[in-house]
């Protein structure tokens, strides 16, 4: 699609781009591309709507009638059968039948993210912020661009809409080789770390009740570096398809494991959907503005929410709730105490560490409540974490190799990342001589060549 992308005229790319989206998201199940194209119609014409209304009322009605009718269709793909087995369990207790049958309905991928990007178009035309798009066509695309339509970025129209709009310069060498390089390094992370590390992690956690200990813990350490190599692999070879062809997406990972706190690491983790929710949710219910009281029960809606958009499941709604806990009871004052107490040489460099390593801790705790496959056996996990820690039966699931190449991979991970911390790891190895910056584009591919999984295992993020 790329050859053809820059052999047709300007004027018919977006064409080729739409019809290359579609063909991509209807090949796995046709007729779901009929939500995409609903969702693509009723905000495109609410946002039209919202632009020639000549009163606030008026806007506020076509908004209703988006948020509507677009979280309609997510609710009932997602969460009817979730809520109407909750209604069920409580009118039980009452002796009282729920006869509402269930809907056996298979759930379109990428639904969650093509619905808050469709919405997010919507509310900001509503604030403001963003012109209706009058161009149908342009405003499809946005809505199904295939390098980010199944697992994100959560583009903003403020970003890409633009882009698409835009005149776009003929084919970039230098775009095109960060797009590869960028793209080289999401396969990397995906399929050398996270498909290697998802051996151990769903032999663990798929069968919980054989383990205990360390063996609990290191899955669980390992799930977290698991999670982040899938995810943010997927959001590395999403930018760079799309810069390929001439398109910036917005950032949606930071190097969120080296976040000193539970709200750095939200400022850090899956960006476009953590900004999208303070944006857009939390902003709308008071933000900082509320009274303390309020502001927290705030962050805990807000992060409960943003369990239940991960899935109609108890575990994420845990998930979600522990996190609006850790946020809800930041503890600033004590932090300012510390480094006070400790402002002596080299002391906050080790304050650093230490934060570092509690809040990367209590992260990985949460995952349990994400990885587990129900909430009960996310509290089995809990409470025989600690147990018999000195036996290691889980070492016996890796033969020798595949331990220490998992552990090689992770740790070389996390060496590039504290590199990416002086500066884009582009730019500086773009100051070192060729042969070593080629020496290090060969040491990720023989990577790739050499130490992939060939399981066929799917991004996680699909299935949200």
């Amino acid at each position: 699609i790329v050859f053809l992308y820059f052999s047709i005229p300007y004027k018919h790319r977006w064409l080729l781009l739409l019809l290359g989206s579609y063909y991509f998201y209807m090949s796995w199940k046709p007729e779901y591309g009929i939500i995409m194209l609903f969702a693509t119609a009723v905000n495109y014409f609410c946002g039209l709507f919202i632009g020639r209304a000549n009163s606030q009322k008026k806007k506020k009605i076509y908004l209703s009638a988006s948020l509507i009718s677009t979280l309609s269709v997510l609710f009932a793909f997602k969460y009817f059968n979730f809520f109407n087995e909750l209604t069920r369990t409580a009118l039980a207790q009452f002796s009282i039948k729920n006869n509402i049958p269930f809907f056996n309905l298979l759930l379109p991928v990428g639904i969650s993210f093509f619905t808050f990007q469709a919405l997010s178009y919507t509310i900001d035309v509503y604030r403001g912020k963003q012109k209706p798009e009058k161009h149908f066509g342009y405003f499809a695309l946005y809505i199904s661009f295939f390098p980010q339509l199944v697992a994100g970025p959560i583009e903003r129209s403020t970003n890409l809409l633009p882009q698409l709009t835009e005149r776009r310069n003929d084919f970039n060498f230098q775009r095109a080789a960060d797009g590869v390089k960028l793209m080289m390094w999401g396969f990397f992370k995906k399929i050398v770390i996270a498909d290697r590390l998802a051996l151990y992690v769903n032999q663990v956690y798929n069968n919980p009740h054989d383990y205990f200990g360390l063996t609990l813990v290191i899955a669980t350490y390992f799930f977290a570096f698991q999670i982040y190599c899938d995810f943010s692999g997927y959001s590395d070879i999403a930018s760079g398809s799309a810069k390929i062809m001439g398109y910036d997406l917005m950032k949606n990972f930071d190097r969120p494991y080296f976040s000193k706190t539970i709200a750095e690491f939200w400022r850090r983790w899956h960006i476009s959907l953590s900004t999208w929710f303070k944006d857009y949710l939390y902003v709308s219910l008071g933000g900082n503005r509320a009274d303390p009281l309020k502001k927290s029960f705030n962050l805990l809606f807000v992060f409960l929410a943003t369990g239940l958009w991960h899935g109609a499941n108890l575990t994420f709604v845990a998930w979600g709730f522990l996190h609006g806990l850790y946020i809800a009871r930041n503890s600033e004052s004590a932090k300012k105490k510390l480094l006070n107490f400790l402002n002596i040489n080299g002391a906050k460099f080790f304050l650093r560490i230490f934060q570092i390593f509690i809040t990367f801790n209590l992260v990985s705790f949460s995952w349990i409540f994400f990885r587990a496959n129900n909430i009960s056996d996310a509290f089995y996990i809990v409470s025989r974490l600690f147990d018999k820690l000195s036996v290691f039966k889980g070492i016996a699931l890796f033969g020798r190799y595949d331990f220490v190449v998992t552990v090689s991979s992770v740790a070389f991970l996390l060496i590039v990342q504290i590199i990416q911390g002086r500066g884009q790891i582009r730019e500086l190895l773009n100051t070192k001589p060729i042969f070593l910056r080629w020496a290090c584009y060969y040491l990720i591919f023989l990577g790739i060549l050499f130490f992939a999984v060939d399981q066929g295992n799917q991004f996680i993020y699909f299935q949200f």
